[in-house]
């Protein structure tokens, strides 16, 4: 099979496609056909391995798991022995977490895995962009910032991949959505759903006078510090993004204050919690709640230029990978 490899820690210079043995399903196991993946920052921060936390998960001098991607869309095209759940030639849509792997041909996962159908309504690389912004905006609005009905809830870098799907949750969860992006940006957010949109390149946010009851802080970029005048009394501040100033203020915010700071590690939720909300996802696009936006696609041979894409910080939705016609 083909696969997107990297050897040593870089640039996206060091991603080459490379032939690998096709992997074999074990018992209680199932063989994807990978149609498209997407490539998100996770990929990129592993790929440059300059944290000190990435080195020794991974290897100090060079990765131990040289095929990148976590989110993807596919076909089962082999079962293990015992296999109950999954039939070759189901749609499925996946996400490979800490072990990676989806930017190859195939990829071997457990059944009961993160695995879920994929949305009928959709193709492969819409069904793989969802996942990537969904698995991540779902557990954080609706688990970490209880999120409902009349919630006041600010989304920051709000036209990236968790982003746009953090828009049509919040909705979808009751909300009174604001969005903050770039001016060319605001008629997109619009149509997801946004009830306000704010421009940041002219409209600083301490400027409106306004308080919310979450921010969802989608790239770190404001800070639990800016945020704190923007919350209401028990007020929620959301961050995905690992750093030290957002570790020590989750931290502190368990004992002191009348904010939270949280910062959760989405990506390593049980799977069957996963695969729970996967299907959730299919329901709400099948039923048009919930759509994709991809920004670029890009062949294999072009993975580089996705990764340098996705460093910009400026990508519209989700890159996508297609693997496999």
């Amino acid at each position: 099979m083909k696969a997107i490899t990297y050897t040593r820690y870089g640039s996206p210079d060091v991603l080459e496609v490379t032939d690998l043995a096709a992997p074999t399903p074990g018992p209680g196991e199932v063989r994807i056909r990978v149609r498209a993946a997407t490539v998100s920052t996770a990929d990129t921060t592993f790929r440059r391995g300059r944290l000190l936390a990435i080195r020794l998960a991974q290897g100090l001098l060079s990765p131990k798991k040289q095929v990148l991607g976590t989110e993807l869309a596919g076909e089962i095209e082999a079962v293990g022995e015992g296999v109950e759940r999954w039939r070759v030639g189901d749609a499925v849509v996946a996400a490979t977490g800490d072990d990676f792997g989806a930017h190859a041909e195939l990829v071997v996962l457990p059944e009961d895995g993160a695995i879920g159908p994929k949305p009928g309504s959709v193709g492969f690389e819409e069904a793989a962009a969802i996942v990537e912004g969904a698995l991540t905006a779902l557990p954080f609005l609706r688990d970490h910032g209880r999120v409902g009905p009349g919630t006041r809830v600010l989304i920051n870098g709000a036209s990236g991949a968790v982003g746009v799907a953090a828009v049509q949750l919040a909705r979808h969860l009751g909300a009174e959505v604001t969005a903050v992006a770039s001016t060319r940006n605001q008629a997109l957010l619009r149509e997801l759903g946004a009830h306000h949109v704010i421009d940041y390149t002219t409209t600083p946010l301490g400027s409106l006078g306004r308080t919310w009851d979450v921010i969802f802080d989608v790239a770190g970029a404001l800070g639990f510090s800016a945020a704190r005048a923007l919350l209401e009394p028990g007020g929620t501040y959301l961050c995905p993004v690992l750093g030290l100033s957002v570790v020590g203020w989750s931290l502190w915010t368990r004992l002191f204050g009348s904010h939270r700071a949280v910062l959760a590690f989405t990506g390593l939720r049980p799977a069957a919690d996963k695969a729970a909300d996967l299907a959730l996802v299919r329901d709400l696009v099948d039923a048009g709640e919930l759509r994709a936006v991809i920004g670029a696609r890009f062949t294999m041979a072009d993975a580089a230029a996705a990764h340098r894409l996705v460093e910009t910080g400026h990508k519209r939705g989700n890159a996508v990978l297609t693997v496999a016609a």
